[in-house]
């Protein structure tokens, strides 16, 4: 289920953030997904890897990785009663030989306020 704002979710890479105070400390809140681009996907990105250039069809699969792994971690965050994640980072690595990709999004779930 993607993470639902009823309330502002602070996210940032740092590990603080200007004028809120972190009054607990939740745990590691994280993220992850697992895509393959499919057969369309792996010809047009042959296609494009043949003549130079940006490979699109791994560019947007790399994004929407990115955005989901994200929207899971805010849920975990959420499930955990954080309203911010702090430290902010991915890992992405490829599984098997099939081109899968695996990005995960993990952070420090937190409770902050003005401060």
């Amino acid at each position: 289920m993607a993470y639902q704002e009823s309330e502002p979710m602070y996210v940032t890479t740092t590990h603080s953030i200007p004028g809120m105070k972190v009054t607990r400390y939740l745990g590691v809140a994280f993220g992850a997904t697992v895509r393959s681009r499919g057969v369309g996907g792996d010809c047009l990105a042959g296609c494009q890897s043949t003549c130079g250039g940006e490979v699109t069809a791994y560019t947007e699969m790399a994004i929407e990785s990115r955005n989901q792994a994200i929207q899971r971690m805010l849920s975990d965050a959420n499930r955990m009663g954080a309203n911010a994640v702090l430290g902010l980072k991915f890992d992405s690595d490829q599984i098997g030989q099939g081109g899968n990709n695996a990005t995960i999004a993990f952070g420090t779930a937190v409770v902050v306020v003005p401060g």
